[in-house]
């Protein structure tokens, strides 16, 4: 599973899910993308089922590229632990997507194929997407 190497802090506050995603909103490798539609959280086992969802339709042809890191540790509370106690242990690591956001990205395959892999990746992800294609300027 993907996860940072090393962290300044090992815990984090959970944040607000809100505003749109600037950085990493256009298609900048690939010819097409996998973009966001809503706000939310995606853990590292979200990505790497998805990833698998596009290598094993496409057969490994082409290229993909992996837009978003999980870097956010979350953390959960034992169950059955009483209130106070402090924080809870970490639990994995999320990606926080905003609307706007490209997740992954396909070159080299035609688009119906590019399309039916996205598709499958997005059933893995868990939030509301669009396949985008990549804009040519002639």
């Amino acid at each position: 599973m993907l996860q940072p190497k090393r962290t300044k802090y090992r815990k984090q506050f959970r944040g607000r899910r809100k505003g749109k995603a600037y950085g990493g909103s256009s298609i900048s490798f690939g010819e097409f993308g996998l973009k966001s539609l809503e706000c939310g959280w995606v853990t590292s086992q979200q990505i790497e089922s998805a990833r698998k969802a596009i290598a094993g339709y496409t057969k490994r042809v082409g290229k993909t590229w992996i837009r978003i890191f999980p870097d956010k540790p979350y953390t959960k509370r034992a169950a059955g632990s009483r209130m106070g106690g402090g924080k809870g242990d970490i639990e994995g690591y999320v990606a926080v997507i905003k609307p706007g956001r490209i997740l992954f990205e396909i070159a080299g395959i035609e688009e119906a194929t590019a399309r039916e892999a996205l598709t499958r990746a997005a059933m893995k992800i868990g939030l509301k997407t669009k396949i985008e294609t990549k804009e040519i300027n002639l």
